[in-house]
């Protein structure tokens, strides 16, 4: 029997250390033996369920950072379960240690709907962000390949910052090369792209999109909900839309092996979305889903918030995770 909240170990490898990983730099040396150790976070305030971390996960493609596991009740090694990866992880279960003092409210979701049989049984697993690297982890990189050269010399400055460094990549590698394969070590999990499936909010519903286009061989479904399509600071020369949308004709896979999810609101930040909503329909009609495998829902009246996000959630659950 699996010990879930103990033993996972695993080489890994980082450079000789010459910056601190608390500045937020990227690990460059492959050398450090570290062991993992999901821990119980017996601190966290949840309605149900159990919450398990490694502080910082190891990784050869991005900065090291917290990584959740979230188990349901009665979790047990003699069932299997069905995994959602999700991004943004500590704005997901507890209200009480988020910036905002928001929360999905993961737990109470998913609680409810596995024991009125509406999804099957699944894990969660969250990654959790770096705030001053979130928009490189997160910004699906090969969406700027679809810009001229003179139009990326216009969005140089989109990160709000002199220079960055897209990331979006090795973020993917991280989460299909490190961290599920260790997750489906040390949990009692269905592996198979069936039974997997990415989700996120705002520039996590961009990354949810990209980790379904770059690894339709891993995730069978994806819930991106309140995309951010201006893609960074909404501003009256919108390239991004147009190279993210045009790296969705080309990327994203044909429908019969996957299910999509999208929606938005109109208030704060999803002001700028529904505008989209027609592009987003086009794609997925050209791309051959009908409403039996994806969505792309409107929400009026709504903002852009984790509490607009949690009066929802059931509905990408059921879609994805529907029994």
């Amino acid at each position: 029997m699996r010990t879930f909240w103990m033993i996972i170990c695993c080489l890994v490898v980082f450079t000789s250390c010459k910056q601190k990983e608390s500045e937020g730099e990227k690990p460059t040396t492959k050398e450090v033996e570290s062991e993992l150790l999901f821990q119980k976070v017996d601190t966290a305030k949840l309605a149900y369920g159990t919450l398990l971390r490694v502080e910082k996960y190891p990784s050869n493609y991005i900065v090291p950072r917290p990584v959740d596991v979230w188990l349901p009740e009665n979790y047990s090694d003699d069932k299997t379960y069905d995994v959602l990866y999700m991004h943004d992880g500590q704005m997901l279960f507890d209200s009480t240690t988020t910036w905002n003092k928001q929360e999905w409210k993961v737990d109470e979701w998913a609680s409810k709907l596995m024991r009125t049989n509406k999804t099957k049984d699944f894990i969660v697993v969250a990654v959790h962000n770096i705030p001053e690297r979130r928009w490189e982890d997160l910004f699906p990189e090969k969406a700027m390949d679809f810009l001229s050269e003179e139009e990326l010399k216009t969005v140089k400055d989109i990160s709000n910052r002199a220079d960055y460094t897209l990331n979006g990549d090795n973020y993917l590698r991280f989460m299909v090369e490190e961290l599920k394969p260790e997750i489906d070590k040390s949990f009692s999990t269905h592996t198979e792209k069936s039974h997997t499936y990415v989700m996120g909010s705002s520039m996590g519903g961009l990354m949810s999109m990209y980790a379904l286009s770059e690894y339709p061989q891993i995730f069978g479904g994806a819930a991106c909900l309140s995309t951010h399509w201006p893609g960074a600071v909404p501003s009256e020369n919108q390239l991004l839309p147009n190279a993210i949308f045009k790296y969705m004709e080309t990327n994203l896979p044909n429908a019969g092996k996957h299910k999509l999810y999208f929606d938005y609101g109109d208030q704060t930040l999803d002001t700028y979305y529904p505008q989209y909503g027609p592009r987003v329909d086009t794609i997925l009609q050209a791309k051959g889903y009908s409403d039996k495998d994806s969505k792309n829902l409107f929400f009026e009246g709504t903002d852009h918030s984790e509490n607009s996000w949690n009066k929802r959630l059931d509905q990408p659950l059921v879609f994805l995770l529907g029994s």
